[in-house]
């Protein structure tokens, strides 16, 4: 059996723990797996500022890459995690043999993570910063309102979101993305999970936030969900995610 070297990168909020029952399921079939806190995040919540940022998040993930040495990487991001792996991997791409994204892709340059959902969106969340995050964290959200309407989602995995969640420095969703492209040259494969393959297909060509989901190097597993597939299917997850390393 091939073995795969897989890192796991949390989006928002959330820690490695997220990633516990999938990652345990990779080592369980052979595989060697890095679940990473990134910084201000999990076992390193005390490491938050109102200076950490995208760009500290990306550094502090080659830095792991390079740490560790490790090579032919299977680099896998959720939601804003991605914008890190992408970042990562676009500073040692020799590192990395394949991108996947859980649920998010790659932002073009200029546009930050705050922008994804748009000016009203992001003014939201700004005030929310400014209310109840002393002017530089954005609260976790209400899981449990997320949750109401995903039966695969019980109490216990609410509360186990809810314990590891930590408010996000704003700054990694407010700065932009800066990228040279040298990413764009390693296969990448989608986890669509909130939204369709086709809904995709018909969003990039008019949507600037999805333009680099399409062409030439992607490929796509559809795994319909809420936005945290790790939570709600993650069996399902390790397969997809094992079938992307081979």
């Amino acid at each position: 059996m091939n073995t795969t070297t897989y890192v796991l990168v949390p989006g928002f909020w959330l820690s490695a723990a997220v990633w516990g029952p999938v990652a345990e399921a990779l080592r369980e079939r052979g595989h060697v797996v890095h679940a990473v806190d990134l910084p201000g995040m999990g076992s390193r919540a005390g490491l938050a500022s109102p200076e950490t940022d995208l760009s500290s998040h990306i550094a502090d993930l080659v830095d792991m890459l390079e740490g560790h040495d490790l090579r032919d990487v299977v680099l896998v991001g959720h939601s804003y995690g991605a914008l890190v792996t992408t970042g990562a991997a676009d500073r040692v791409p020799e590192r990395v043999t394949r991108l996947v994204y859980v649920d998010s892709g790659p932002l073009p340059n200029g546009i930050a993570q705050a922008d994804f959902e748009g000016p009203d969106a992001r003014a939201a969340n700004e005030e929310l910063v400014k209310t109840r995050g002393e002017g530089w964290k954005l609260p976790p959200p209400p899981w449990a309102e997320l949750a109401a309407d995903v039966p695969e989602v019980d109490d216990d995995a609410v509360a186990a979101l809810v314990e590891d969640s930590r408010p996000q420095p704003w700054l990694t969703a407010a700065e932009p993305v800066a990228l040279t492209g040298a990413w764009q040259d390693i296969p990448r494969t989608g986890v669509l999970c909130s939204f369709s393959l086709h809904q995709l297909q018909e969003m990039a060509p008019h949507v600037p936030v999805f333009a680099h989901m399409v062409g030439d190097g992607w490929t796509y597993v559809e795994l319909p969900t809420w936005h945290w597939p790790m939570v709600s299917r993650p069996a399902e997850l390790t397969t997809v995610l094992e079938s992307a390393g081979l």
